[in-house]
């Protein structure tokens, strides 16, 4: 198991990155939350398979058909037990 808490940076807000990050971790199978953040950034966390949790990470890097991503920040923690992928608005 690992968690990846993930930072995307560029055209990523307004172009429906949230939506299609939930669709994407629910169809690969990992678990987490994803959430806009007040400097225009995504923010995000995906826990899982080692495997699956890494072509999250990978997706990141594309994001939505809309999204232009600049760059992608990585860090792994401790799997803290997430139980489904939601997104978050706060």
């Amino acid at each position: 198991m690992k968690r990846a808490h993930v930072i995307i940076h560029g055209k990523v807000q307004g172009v429906w990155f949230r939506a299609h990050t939930k669709g994407t971790a629910d169809r690969i199978g990992v678990v987490g939350w994803v959430r806009n953040l007040p400097d225009g950034t995504v923010e995000a966390v995906f826990e899982g398979d080692d495997k699956k949790v890494e072509e999250m990470v990978k997706w990141c890097h594309r994001g939505s058909p809309m999204a232009r991503v600049t760059k992608v920040d990585v860090e792994y923690e401790e799997p803290k037990g997430e139980r489904d992928f939601i997104i978050r608005y706060d």
